[in-house]
């Protein structure tokens, strides 16, 4: 899959609207990670380079399109200028006659950072009006939030039926490393799946058991496949109505040649804030009263061992609950074996969301070849899906 890229002659000297992803997370008004920020620097300063003018425009948290202080991007305007280097101008509103008389007086060498564009409900409704108001001021739209790009909104989306569009920077290495992985993988292809909910990856496990050599499955989903297997999950996270998937999935597997490895070993407790020293019993053994809520030593040894064999790998999903310390040991040791995958030449793409944090917290997050900045448009993509905000983009 091709994207559409800018080129110096079509941004050069032009108003260029840039969607970007700057849902940060926020403590008492101060960014707590930068990632988000960094991730659209090289998009950003190439447009400065190349002679555009440039204006930001982002969401930031859940507003409902009401007017929230607390999630206003005033807020985050000296973080910016930090990643940039250069001065940004906030302007009080994402369409309208603010917009317009900031690109009318700001200096070309600013840029510019509309409000959180969700504060209007017009935008997650993808209100064509909107949409056009705010292409309006600009010459050229580029769309660089990978993250939003599986939400069809007027700033990931509508926008595009106004402006000549074009894929940012940040938005093709994504596209690039994910098609990687999701349509020619080299072989053998490992999938690591963890997190909490079969749920969340029957799409993934649909889309690419069959491309897939071993299927390493970790966290509380798998729990559900453990518990069909006849294993006794105690107090386990388990789905139910995902059972007759689970056992569909795992006959598809043996018929299609694809193993599926499950833990053999798990850490256990009464709650997921336990203190307790760890304890990891057998997967078939979990006591009453416990739940798992990590894989255990000889599982996270198996798993690794696949890993650092593999040529390709697609990780989605921790493998316990790595915020606790006491659960974090098999994420830990799944991506120490991802980190070597990776030094041997093995192609290497971490899913967003809790996978990407989980990474960056343990310490991995600049060890493997690529980490995802979107959580749901990375599963929505692996499922094989054409998200709605790249769609317009894509080469014929």
């Amino acid at each position: 899959m091709k994207l559409r890229e800018f080129s110096r002659k079509a941004v050069e000297n032009r108003r260029v609207l840039v969607r970007v992803d700057f849902n940060v997370p926020l403590k008492d008004g101060v960014i707590t990670d930068q990632t988000r920020i960094q991730a659209h620097v090289e998009t950003i300063n190439l447009l400065r380079k190349w002679g555009a003018q440039v204006s930001l425009i982002s969401h930031l948290g859940r507003p409902k399109g009401k007017i929230v202080d607390s999630l206003s991007l005033r807020h985050i305007v000296p973080e910016v200028e930090k990643a940039l280097g250069c001065p940004v101008l906030f302007v009080e509103d994402s369409v309208g006659p603010k917009v317009e008389e900031a690109l009318q007086k700001a200096p070309k060498e600013a840029v510019l950072l509309l409000e959180n564009v969700r504060f209007y409900p017009q935008e997650e409704e993808n209100e064509q009006e909107f949409s056009e108001r705010m292409a309006k001021p600009f010459q050229v739209f580029v769309m660089d939030a990978f993250s939003a790009a599986h939400r069809a909104h007027s700033s990931t989306r509508g926008v595009m039926e106004f402006l000549p569009s074009f894929s940012g920077k940040l938005l093709t290495k994504e596209i690039e490393m994910l098609s990687a992985v999701n349509e020619s993988p080299e072989s053998p292809f490992v999938l690591v799946l963890g997190g909490a909910k079969v749920s969340d990856k029957i799409g993934v496990i649909d889309h690419l058991l069959e491309k897939t050599s071993t299927i390493l499955i970790g966290g509380g989903m798998a729990f559900t496949f453990l518990s069909v297997k006849g294993n006794a999950i105690g107090n386990s996270l388990y789905e139910e109505e995902k059972a007759d998937f689970a056992c569909q999935m795992l006959d598809k597997a043996q018929k299609l040649g694809v193993e599926i490895l499950l833990p053999i070993d798990v850490a256990v407790a009464t709650s997921l804030e336990s203190s307790e020293p760890r304890r990891e019993v057998s997967a078939d053994a979990i006591p009453n009263g416990t739940m798992g809520l990590d894989i255990g030593a000889k599982t996270a040894d198996i798993f690794a061992d696949v890993i650092r064999g593999a040529k390709t790998i697609l990780w989605n999903g921790p493998m316990g609950v790595f915020e606790n310390p006491i659960f974090a040991e098999g994420t830990r040791k799944v991506a120490q074996a991802v980190e070597e995958c990776t030094k041997k030449g093995g192609l290497t793409v971490v899913g967003g969301g809790d996978t990407a944090s989980a990474v960056k917290k343990l310490g991995f997050g600049d060890k493997v070849s690529h980490v995802s900045t979107g959580g749901g448009a990375s599963l929505e993509f692996c499922e094989g899906k054409i998200l709605p905000g790249i769609e317009p983009l894509l080469k014929k």
